[in-house]
């Protein structure tokens, strides 16, 4: 597997996680219905969800990380 489908998948399962509980937490304890439900869940999980990106560097490929609740950027691998 290479790095890139490595970081696209850490992409998608860092907002899948949010994005459900978020969705949960909302359900149960807000009024929200319909289209706000799953939109206001988009909107947290898009914010708070880690960014994973890869870099072509003279050593060669590496997998980034950049989240909100760390300072910087964090080399993975």
């Amino acid at each position: 597997m290479t790095l890139k489908t490595k970081g696209l998948l850490y992409n998608f399962i860092g907002f899948a996680l949010l994005f459900v509980i978020t969705r949960i937490v909302a359900e149960m304890f807000t009024n929200l219905t319909g289209i706000w439900l799953p939109l206001t869940a988009f909107v947290v999980a898009t914010l708070l969800a880690p960014k994973f990106q890869t870099v072509q560097t003279s050593e060669g490929e590496k997998l980034f990380m950049k989240w909100l609740f760390i300072k910087g950027v964090k080399e993975i691998k």
